[in-house]
């Protein structure tokens, strides 16, 4: 039934399916984002765990990582906000 709606949704319009496909796409990108820097943190934690005298280079590398995490996702929102305005 939701299915339904959402075809006769973009029916009405031509730039429904990409709208719809811009917010998908931007969730996506949020929740993976979120999912790297999740197991980034949990990998560093443990890894600071087992080896506590490598904690400064171990924590340095998970944040380079998880910058470059959020740089990814941010490019994706990016893209879905301009398919999403283009129309």
């Amino acid at each position: 039934m939701l299915l339904q709606i959402l075809l006769q949704v973009a029916e009405q319009s031509g730039a429904g399916l990409a709208v719809m496909g811009a917010g998908i796409g931007a969730g996506l990108a949020a929740i993976g984002a979120g999912v790297g820097i999740g197991r980034i943190g949990g990998s560093a934690m443990e890894g600071i765990a087992r080896q506590p005298e490598a904690a400064g280079r171990i924590q340095t590398a998970m944040l380079i990582i998880a910058a470059l995490i959020e740089a990814v996702a941010l490019f994706a929102a990016v893209i879905c906000l301009l398919i999403s305005f283009k129309l």
